[in-house]
C-alpha cells in the first residue's frame, strides 16, 4: 500500500507536526506501507520572513503533478495548508481523486495574534481548504466538536502519542545544576505561544526556556538575567534537559493540542496552563498539571503533585494507537479503476 503524505512542513523543523508525521511514517513502513513524503526540501523553496527556519515551496504545482500522476498514488493525506497543500488539494480536485487532510493549527488565531483583520478571512480559507477532503482528521473531541460547530463535516478523531521509552525522567551529569525549583517553557519561541507571559512570571528558582524560533534575540536580550536560554535539544540531549524540571508552564492559548505537554508529562513533570483547548483535553486539573488563568499560582501548585501520575497520563497516548487511527482515516484515493498514465498531461 502506498501513502503520498503531502506536507509543508518537514525536517529539519522541529514542531507537533513534523514529529507526529514523522512517527506515524515510521509506524506505517513497520507495516509494510510506503508512505512517500512530499515535503518543501524537494522544490525550490524560500524561508518565510518572520519564520527563517520554516522555508515554503515556490511555484511547486508542475513538479508536484508530475509526482503524482507518476506514482499513481494510492492514499493521498493532505497534511498542512501551505503550497504544497493547496496545490495537490487543486490537483485532487482535477483529477477527481479523494484525500484525507489533518487540521494541526488554528491558523485564524495566529493571524489574530499578529494581524487582527486578517482572522475572518484566514478562517474562511481554512474551512474551504478542508471542505474538499473526505475527511479531516483531529487530535481532540474539543476540536472536533469546534470545527463541527463552525461548519466542518466529515471530522474524525486522531489521537496523538508519545513515546515512553525516550522521554523518562533520567537526570544526566553534564546538565548543570540549576537553583530548584525549575519551571521550564518548552517550545517554539514565537508571539502565538507566548513566551513573554511565562518569562513575566515572578516564580522563585529558575526559570529555562527550551527552545528556539523569531522571538529569541527579542526575549534574550529582556528577558536574560530572569531566565536560561538553552536554544533547541532534540532526543536524549532534550530529555536530559526536561530531566532536571519540576514544572512545565504551557502558556499558549493557540495549541490545538500540544505535544510537548505529552512529553513533559512523561518525564514526570506536572504542567501549569490555561484551562483552554489542548490543555484542557490532556491535563486534570490538580492531578497531572494545574489549569487556570493565574499561571503562577498555578506553577506553584505544581510543585506539590505526584510525578508518576503525569508519567501515567503519558502513558495512555502511545504512538501505535495514534498510526492505527491515522490509517483507519485513510480513504483510497480512487473510487474508480486507475486511468493510463497520460504523459501529455505532466
Amino acid at each position: 500500500m502506498r501513502l503520498h503524505l503531502v506536507t509543508d512542513a518537514w525536517r529539519p523543523q522541529v514542531n507537533g507536526v513534523v514529529t507526529a508525521l514523522a512517527h506515524v511514517k515510521q509506524h506505517m513502513e513497520h507495516e509494510g506501507w510506503e508512505v512517500v513524503v512530499v515535503h518543501p526540501g524537494l522544490f525550490r523553496s524560500a524561508p518565510v520572513p518572520w519564520y527563517p527556519e520554516i522555508r515554503l515551496a515556490l511555484w511547486p504545482w508542475p513538479g508536484l503533478r508530475r509526482m503524482l500522476l507518476w506514482d499513481a498514488p494510492k492514499y493521498i493525506h493532505i497534511a498542512t495548508e501551505g503550497p504544497l497543500g493547496w496545490g495537490a488539494r487543486a490537483l485532487c480536485r482535477q483529477y477527481g481523486w479523494r484525500f484525507t487532510s489533518s487540521y494541526h493549527t488554528h491558523f485564524h488565531l495566529y493571524a489574530h495574534v499578529r494581524a487582527r483583520p486578517l482572522l475572518r478571512p484566514v478562517r474562511t480559507l481554512l474551512r474551504a481548504f478542508h471542505g474538499a477532503a473526505t475527511c479531516t482528521m483531529v487530535a481532540t473531541p474539543s476540536l472536533q466538536r469546534q470545527l463541527e460547530a463552525g461548519g466542518y463535516s466529515n471530522v474524525a478523531l486522531w489521537p496523538l502519542g508519545v513515546d515512553p521509552s525516550l522521554f523518562v525522567r533520567r537526570p544526566a551529569s553534564h546538565i548543570p545544576q540549576l537553583r530548584k525549583p525549575v519551571f521550564a517553557f518548552f517550545g517554539r519561541l514565537a508571539p502565538e505561544k507566548s513566551p513573554d507571559v511565562f518569562l513575566k512570571l515572578d516564580l522563585p528558582g529558575t526559570k529555562l526556556v527550551i527552545g528556539d524560533g523569531p522571538e529569541r534575540a527579542r526575549l534574550q536580550s529582556r528577558f536574560g538575567s530572569q531566565a536560561l536560554f538553552v536554544g533547541y535539544h532534540h532526543g536524549q540531549d532534550l530529555v536530559d534537559w526536561l530531566s532536571i524540571c519540576d514544572v512545565m508552564v504551557f502558556p499558549s492559548r493557540t495549541d490545538t493540542f500540544g505535544l510537548v505537554i505529552l512529553e513533559a508529562l512523561a518525564c514526570g513533570i506536572p504542567v501549569a496552563a490555561h484551562d483552554v483547548m489542548g490543555p484542557r483535553d490532556i491535563i486534570d486539573s490538580g492531578v497531572d498539571g494545574v489549569l487556570g488563568e493565574d499561571l503562577r499560582q498555578a506553577a506553584l501548585a505544581c510543585l506539590s503533585l505526584d510525578r508518576n501520575k503525569c508519567r501515567g497520563k503519558a502513558l495512555r497516548f502511545s504512538w501505535r494507537a495514534s498510526t492505527a487511527a491515522f490509517r483507519r482515516n485513510l480513504v483510497g484515493a480512487r473510487t474508480v479503476p486507475e486511468p493510463a498514465y497520460d504523459s501529455s498531461a505532466v
